[in-house]
This record gives structure tokens, C-alpha cells and sequence, in this order.
């Protein structure tokens, strides 16, 4: 049966439908106007003002080229690739042994280690305590300097153990009584029935590692190691395209003798297109782990 919605219940979906459109628009639009710059004529986009609804003049993927012409964005693919995988399995293991534990009311205090895990979200060692520790394990300027300091989330942790915690103990016990040990009741009943929380942690370590580049900036110094991002950092501060032959052919040889603004959009058109290549991998994968996404973080933050 409809329920007859008062005029001021009306006037509020109205108002709230309307927030929601301008918060869209307001996050939307400045990615599509990247995508949109990003296959732009160089010279139209130094001649237009105002929005961007469109690519301007005809559309060209040359800025494209230019970007996987450079064996930086390549080799930085393979890199984040590598983080992202590797890194991503590394912390959904750790994180996933600790939230059991700290999970399982018999452990021996738990209590306090749980506590002193939770302290370590709001007082950390600091930036030159971790450098120097990075560096006495001889880890400065290798890969596990990405992968080891980051293994496992605190926040991430707390989620898991709580989503483990809401699992009833009876199925453990079953398993235990049939001679299953911890490692046989996490990995084979308490993960397959969390497939939810699993999927948001997965997100969550993906989009971090595949983000990351402070920590690439420390610890790095092989530019064979740097992550995508890193490489996309220095090409948005970079002051000049790959070379000024890159330009010409880019922009024309008239357009390069029109003056610095055109090489100065041509510029500005490839870091949009370095923008576009680094964002949009990590964006396709939303969808497919959207579903997962509302019941994961709501099992895993509500006590039964």
C-alpha cells in the first residue's frame, strides 16, 4: 500500500535530490574534464575558457602515444602492478591472522593486545624511526621497503575482527572437534563465509598501494623500482615535456613557432593524459567490487 508522503516530506526529497545532483556534478566533472582535455587539440584548449563539456577541435590521441612512448610509465606500470598484487596479498594474510586471533575470546590477553594494537592508530614511531628501522633491516631501495612497513592495517584489522567475531563459535568447535587446527578453521570456514569484508579490505589495500608514493620517495632511489605514481608526480612538476621534439610533434612545427604558450598546453595535455592512464585501471575495478562494498564495511563494524 502507498503511504501519502506529506508536502513537506515532498519538498525535502526535492531539496535533497537536488544537494545530491550539484555534490555529483561537483566530484564528476572534474574528471570528465581531464578525459575530455586529455584528447583535446593542444592549440583549442589554449584558446578556450570556461567549461569543458567535450573534446575541443579533433579529437587526438597523440598525448596518448607520447605517455607510453615513455618507458618510465611503463616500467611504473609493472611496478605498481607488482606492489598492488604482491602488497595487497601480504596485507589481507597478516591483517587476516591477526584479526583472528584478537578475534577468539580464549586467547590469553587479548585484552591487552588489543589495546596496545589500538594505541599504534594514534602514536606511531614517526617518520625517521621508521627510516632508520628500514634501514637496519638493509631494506632502503628494495621493493619489500613498499611491502613490509605497510603489511597490515590497524583500521583494516579492527574491521576483520570484528566481522570474524560475528561467525558463530559452534563452527569452530565442529571443526576443531573433527581435528582441525586454527589454520584449518581461518583459511578453510572463517575467511570463505567473510567473502564480503574480504572484498572491501581488498579495495582498501589495492586503492593504497596503487596510490602510494610517498613512501616510494623515501626509500627509493632505482628509478627501475618507482611506482606509477611517483613517476606521475614528477611528470605534473616536471618543467619540460620528454623533449622539445615530443612537442613539434605533438603541436606541428607552425604551432611551435606561435610561441611557449602552445608548448606550454602541449605540456599540460600530456600530464592529463598521465592523469587518465594512472586513474582509470583502478576505477574499473569499483564496480565489479561495489556490491561487496556497503555489506563489508556493515558486518565488519557492527557487534553482535
Amino acid at each position: 500500500m502507498l503511504v501519502k508522503r506529506t508536502a513537506g516530506e515532498r519538498i525535502f526529497d526535492i531539496i535533497n535530490a537536488f544537494i545530491l545532483i550539484i555534490l555529483c556534478i561537483v566530484c564528476i566533472y572534474p574528471m570528465l574534464y581531464v578525459v575530455f582535455a586529455s584528447f583535446s587539440d593542444p592549440i583549442e584548449l589554449m584558446k578556450h575558457r570556461g567549461l569543458l563539456l567535450w573534446p575541443l577541435g579533433n579529437p587526438t590521441i597523440e598525448g596518448y602515444k607520447l605517455v607510453f612512448q615513455n618507458p618510465s610509465i611503463t616500467n611504473g606500470y609493472k611496478n605498481t602492478i607488482i606492489y598492488v598484487v604482491a602488497g595487497t596479498a601480504i596485507n589481507i594474510f597478516m591483517t587476516s591472522l591477526g584479526a583472528y586471533v584478537l578475534s577468539r575470546k580464549n586467547v590469553l590477553w587479548r585484552n591487552l593486545m588489543m589495546f596496545i594494537v589500538t594505541f599504534t592508530m594514534f602514536f606511531s614511531g614517526g617518520m625517521i624511526p621508521t627510516y632508520l628501522l628500514v634501514k637496519n633491516l638493509n631494506m632502503l631501495n628494495t621493493r619489500w621497503a613498499i611491502l613490509i612497513p605497510g603489511a597490515i592495517s590497524t583500521y583494516n584489522m579492527i574491521i576483520m575482527r570484528t566481522s570474524f567475531a560475528a561467525i558463530p563459535d559452534s563452527l569452530e568447535e565442529s571443526a576443531k572437534m573433527d581435528g582441525a587446527n586454527d589454520f584449518i578453521v581461518l583459511f578453510r570456514i572463517i575467511l570463505p563465509l567473510s567473502t564480503a569484508v574480504l572484498a572491501v579490505m581488498v579495495l582498501f589495500y589495492g586503492v593504497g598501494h596503487w596510490n602510494a608514493w610517498f613512501n616510494a620517495m623515501i626509500y627509493l632511489r632505482d628509478r627501475n623500482l618507482f611506482p606509477l605514481q611517483l613517476i606521475l608526480r614528477e611528470i605534473l612538476l616536471a618543467n619540460d615535456l620528454q623533449s622539445m621534439s615530443d612537442v613539434g610533434n605533438l603541436v606541428g612545427g607552425a604551432a611551435m613557432q606561435a610561441g611557449t604558450d602552445v608548448v606550454y598546453f602541449a605540456r599540460e595535455l600530456v600530464k592529463y593524459c598521465t592523469i587518465v592512464v594512472a586513474t582509470v585501471p583502478i576505477l574499473a575495478l569499483y564496480p565489479f567490487l561495489q556490491k561487496y562494498f556497503v555489506k563489508g564495511v556493515m558486518i565488519g563494524s557492527l557487534k553482535e
